[in-house]
């Protein structure tokens, strides 16, 4: 924020601040307005007051107060006059002061201000590098302003878990014992992330003694500030958002509650559920969900759980609050008492599931049908799952047995010609589920995830399924693939485990798996051309890096991110990495010219890092001008590098 208020750029430039209600937009333009450096560059600054903007009386007052802290000078409005020469005098006066004085304007939610084209047209022409913060609970620019935007607007969003803790522990004034620490989770859950909930609940312990048993009565009170504010969160989302948009949000309702769901697994659902909606048919339906979700995010309505090293996000959940608060107006809304009890989501009017989750819950009719239910009958079966579109297993039981109840329920399901419409089937995490034969009948079946479920084969029939779009089968114990994959003509990601280089046969003929966008565990070549994702492991039998041998991919002109393991039988690949590339993790790889010559020519390049035994030089050099966009960079283990170079004007962006 600082960086794009101080620019060079002499054009007068609008730098909006969004979020919802208690984020901490004020906070944030606070401390910039008081910075001294801000300070000093803009030598008049004018923080009017906004809360009362609502007559043109009103209005009149906060252009005076404008005048007054801009140019230090005393005057007088006549308030409550309707039409006078008092504002035309007001604006002649800004407009003569503006050409020749850099100012710095606070405009804090000023929804109802009068004035606002006077005061853009008096502006909007200079040339001195002037600004404007403008602070709002809205996420769209207004048209007036849109062209003096420098930039992307700057949405705050609600924190993350180690964001929470350290502004609560922060906002705190006792000291926290070890076993306290035991309540993190149930801390940072309550508050949802978001700042004043924070510090209002950080200064309410501050008064309490600091025991488990004080703080776990504070954690299970009701609070009626966060009512407030997620009443008024739950009001943006029927009146602001798309009907889209609401289906993606409302997704996450499934999703058991505080469970950090990972972006990948929810853009894939999104995507396969067909939520999204697409404009342009050349976008991808992936690009459309992550917009939607970063800007679910941005609205206060989706919290970030964990973000991954370069910053991206990584996990994900509905804010713990907002979630009871919504289901408890649910309730209230529908008469849930002429459903059958379940938590899976059921078509309006009847007792058919749309979407079948599984959260171990045996009060759940389905939970009997799920985990037993042998006696069930066709007619019963048909009656609840006949049209189910998605069917997820939150069933993450420590086991030492496989999981034989969901391969029995879904044969029995399939027999009796139900699923028929599924288009997801997401068990990640059960532990050893055996899929039966006839899977090969759900061929309306898009996305297959089955990570980290240690699970022993896939089906033969497994080629009949025809649109399937995902194939995430890492983290299992596959150890071989079988031919028909090259068979699956709409599959677009794929998901192996590691070590399949010696497992795989060569494609049979040209043209399979040409829309595929990620691959992880699956060598390449130029006929992937719609590539974003090369994540690829070579490891020999005692888990060491082992060659790994990759054409050049300078084609892949969509390829944003690569991850290889294994020693790179092609060195020069280094510099025929594409322009679109923005992360890259090379590991194993025993380099033994300077990677960095060549990497930083990437001009999209934003996280770099080079793990143990991938560079085994003793110099490493950053030229000028070197890696441009580069913000993450992480050096592990190369034991033998004694001297990094780096010439001033090199990692500007770091």
């Amino acid at each position: 924020m600082t960086t794009r208020l101080l620019a060079a750029d002499q054009s007068f430039r609008v730098i909006p601040i969004m979020g919802m209600q208690g984020i901490g937009k004020t906070t944030l333009a606070k401390l910039i307005f008081n910075n001294k450096v801000v300070a000093h560059h803009f030598p008049s600054r004018a923080w009017p007051s906004t809360t009362a903007s609502s007559t043109i009386g009103d209005s009149r007052q906060i252009l005076l107060d404008i005048i007054k802290k801009l140019m230090n000078c005393k005057m007088s409005v006549t308030r409550y006059a309707v039409c006078s020469n008092e504002h035309e005098e007001m604006m002649q006066k800004l407009e003569a002061f503006f050409i020749d004085n850099r100012c710095l304007i606070v405009m804090d939610d000023p929804s109802d201000f009068h004035y606002w084209n006077s005061l853009l047209k008096v502006i909007a022409d200079t040339s001195n590098g002037s600004r404007m913060i403008w602070i709002t609970r809205k996420m769209s620019i207004p048209p007036n302003l849109t062209s003096m935007s420098s930039t992307d607007p700057h949405p705050l969003r609600l924190r993350t878990d180690e964001e929470s803790w350290a502004m609560f522990t922060h906002a705190l004034r006792v000291s926290i014992s070890s076993e306290l620490h035991a309540l993190k989770k149930k801390i940072v859950r309550r508050c949802g992330g978001l700042p004043l909930l924070i510090d209002k609940f950080a200064e309410e312990l501050s008064h309490k003694d600091a025991t488990i048993e004080e703080w776990s009565n504070a954690i299970e009170q009701p609070y009626h500030d966060q009512e407030k504010v997620w009443s008024s969160t739950l009001y943006r989302i029927y009146k602001d958002l798309s009907l889209y948009m609401r289906r993606c949000l409302f997704s996450l309702i499934i999703f058991p509650p505080d469970f950090d769901i990972p972006m990948r697994r929810l853009i894939t659902f999104w995507v396969a559920e067909d939520m999204v909606e697409i404009e342009d048919k050349n976008e991808a339906l992936e690009d459309v969900a992550e917009r939607c979700l970063n800007l679910l995010i941005a609205q206060g309505m989706v919290q970030v759980a964990n973000k991954k090293l370069n910053g991206n996000v990584k996990t994900v959940r509905l804010p713990h609050a907002l979630r009871q608060y919504w289901l408890s107006k649910a309730q209230e809304a529908t008469a849930l008492g002429n459903h059958i009890y379940t938590r899976s989501e059921l078509f309006p009017g009847n007792d058919m599931i749309r979407r079948l989750v599984d959260h171990l819950d045996k009060d759940d009719i389905t939970f009997d049908h799920i985990h037993g239910g042998h006696n069930t009958s066709s007619t019963s079966l048909t009656r609840h799952y006949r049209d189910v579109l998605s069917f997820q297993s939150f069933d993450n039981q420590e086991t030492l047995e496989p999981v034989q109840y969901i391969g029995n329920f879904l044969g029995r399901c399939i027999s009796s010609n139900c699923f028929l419409l599924l288009q997801v089937l997401d068990l990640e995490n059960v532990f050893r589920p055996k899929l039966p034969e006839a899977l090969g009948k759900l061929t309306r079946l898009r996305y297959l995830g089955m990570r980290s479920t240690f699970l022993e084969k896939l089906p033969s029939s497994i080629s009949k399924l025809q649109n399937l779009q995902t194939l995430d089968i890492k983290h299992t114990n596959v150890s071989t693939l079988l031919d028909s994959i090259w068979e699956l003509q709409q599959l677009r990601h794929l998901y192996l485990s590691e070590g399949y280089r010696s497992k795989l046969k060569p494609r049979p003929s040209i043209g399979c798996l040409t829309i595929l966008q990620t691959s992880c565990g699956l060598f390449v070549d130029e006929e992937t051309p719609h590539l974003r994702s090369l994540r690829v492991k070579s490891i020999s039998e005692d888990y060491e890096a082992w060659d790994l041998e990759l054409k050049p991919l300078t084609g892949h002109l969509n390829l944003s991110c690569i991850y290889l393991f294994g020693r790179l039988r092609n060195p020069s690949i280094v510099s025929q990495f594409p322009p679109s590339l923005i992360d890259l993790t090379l590991s194993g790889s025993k380099l033994t010219e300077d990677p960095m010559q060549s990497l930083d020519k990437l001009p999209n390049l934003r996280s770099l890092k080079l793990y143990a035994k991938s560079y085994l030089g003793k110099s490493m050099h950053c030229s000028k001008g070197g890696f441009p966009q580069l913000r993450v960079l992480k050096l592990w283990n190369l034991y033998q590098l004694e001297e990094w170079k780096v010439e001033k004007g090199a990692l500007q962006a770091l």
